[in-house]
């Protein structure tokens, strides 16, 4: 009997290899490996979302169109110290300020560019009075050249629009702020 050496063995080994790769593509072990994925899920229950009749949940924190809010006196709560302009890494947000009679800043000229806006959110954490939002509305679009414009009469009647959503999500946000 031949006694059985390392080298042998190593020989052995490199053949049973090449035997187990040739009956492995052979028998094509990797469809039949795929195939029997595809089969754990074809007969399960699927979770297709039907989109115009079904919609999924929501974060509280999703950002999707972008609002001005008013004071509950109706006064805008935007005070022009530019903060939004200058945190905003694609440059969408342009505003222009004087000082009012009674001695306070307010925006003359306040303007977001939704083709610009990437939806970063920096303008709204930037924002010491809580005036620009990201709201949950993400259905709109635009059929003109300069529809995509917002003007800030245009945000605050978005603002006017979805206030009550808008703090129903910041109430459920604050414990994370």
């Amino acid at each position: 009997m031949m006694p059985l050496t390392s080298e042998w063995l190593g020989v052995n080994e490199k053949i049973m290899n090449k035997l187990k790769h040739f009956f492995k593509s052979f028998l094509l072990w990797e469809l039949l490996v795929g195939l029997k994925l595809t089969g754990r899920y074809l007969f399960s229950k699927k979770i297709t979302v039907q989109f115009p009749e079904e919609e999924t949940p929501r974060s509280a924190r999703f950002r999707g169109l972008l609002a001005l809010r008013r004071y509950p006196n109706g006064e805008e709560r935007c005070i022009a110290c530019k903060l939004c302009e200058a945190v905003c890494p694609a440059l969408a947000i342009t505003i222009e300020a004087e000082p009012r009679a009674d001695g306070s800043r307010r925006t003359t000229k306040y303007e977001v560019d939704f083709f610009k806006c990437i939806y970063c959110g920096f303008c709204e954490e930037s924002c010491p009075v809580d005036s620009i939002v990201a709201t949950s509305q993400m259905h709109y679009h635009f059929e003109k050249r300069g529809e995509n414009i917002f003007t800030k009469e245009k945000l605050l009647a978005v603002g006017d629009k979805y206030e009550k959503e808008i703090a129903a999500n910041r109430t459920k946000d604050s414990a994370y702020r």
